[in-house]
């Protein structure tokens, strides 16, 4: 009887033996995969203001003219501070040294997409004259990298995952841009589709008094 007993038991130790062994020989988990570094450059000079921005020398010719004065007045950037794509300290809007030219945008929206590469070219352009930064808006941290290591955009991005900006300014639709003088009061805020390399070099002269070659 205790001989047939072991016989029965012995099996069923086998197994649970078997399954017991086996987990010790499962591989390891497999480290996480390390970040792409990031295609946009760094936020940590936004508070200082361009070291040229001066209004052209023409910004005195009469009305109807291709130039203008700089407006005065205009509301001030919302008070803020939102997150930068990179990292480090966030950013209060209101810190932000003018003249700017601010870009809410999102990967999904196919008019930023196409004007994003003329951002692009107006930082390099207008640099020492006004800064170039983005807002990425309800977006995926992937969707953006791709869009900035494919069209080449290197200039700073902050991050508004909660539309806060949009809702401060009343506006729903994107892309959206805000010319912002050296006072940092909103000049202009455009909402007309996707801008072209010649449209923002009219929009930085008519709002900011400033003359960018297009």
């Amino acid at each position: 009887m205790n001989r047939r007993l072991a016989l029965l038991v012995l099996p069923l130790l086998l197994a649970v033996a078997g399954c017991t062994s086996g987990t010790a020989d499962d591989p390891a988990p497999r480290p996480a995969v390390a970040e792409r570094p990031s295609p946009f450059r760094d936020c940590a000079g936004l508070s200082t203001a361009p070291t040229a921005a001066t209004p052209d020398a023409g910004t005195t010719a009469s009305p109807g003219s291709a130039t203008a004065t700089p407006k005065t007045g205009g509301q001030e950037l919302p008070e803020l501070t939102l997150a930068c794509f990179t990292g480090g300290s966030p950013i209060a809007l209101r810190d932000v040294a003018g003249p700017a030219v601010i870009n809410v945008w999102a990967s999904w929206c196919p008019p930023c997409r196409k004007e994003l590469p003329a951002f692009q070219r107006l930082s390099v352009r207008a640099a020492g004259q006004l800064q170039v930064i983005g807002v990425n808006s309800r977006d995926s941290r992937g969707g953006a990298q791709s869009i900035g290591e494919d069209f080449g955009v290197r200039f700073p991005i902050l991050v508004d995952q909660g539309e806060a900006l949009q809702r401060e300014l009343k506006r729903n639709a994107i892309p959206l841009t805000l010319f912002v003088d050296a006072d940092g009061r909103i000049q202009h805020i455009d909402a007309t589709g996707a801008l072209d390399d010649a449209q923002l070099a009219k929009l930085v002269r008519q709002h900011l008094g400033l003359a960018v070659p297009a």
